[in-house]
């Protein structure tokens, strides 16, 4: 059986994991819902006018 390699496995699972947050985050944003972040050393909370539109580039990138 071949088993995929961890490095690869782990990349894929990071790609998925910020996409699934890219989503979930978009998804606050057009229902008008706020989120909470972490900003330097404090709870902030985003309305949704302040969160960024999810663009085609972000989907991937966007929790960084």
């Amino acid at each position: 059986m071949n088993e995929p390699e961890p490095s690869k496995l782990s990349t894929r699972i990071d790609a998925a994991v910020k996409k699934a947050v890219a989503e979930a985050i978009e998804r606050h944003r057009r229902l008008g819902e706020s989120i909470a972040i972490w900003e330097d050393g404090k709870v902030v909370i985003l309305t949704a006018d302040q969160i960024p539109p999810l663009t085609s580039d972000a989907k991937t990138d966007r929790s960084e």
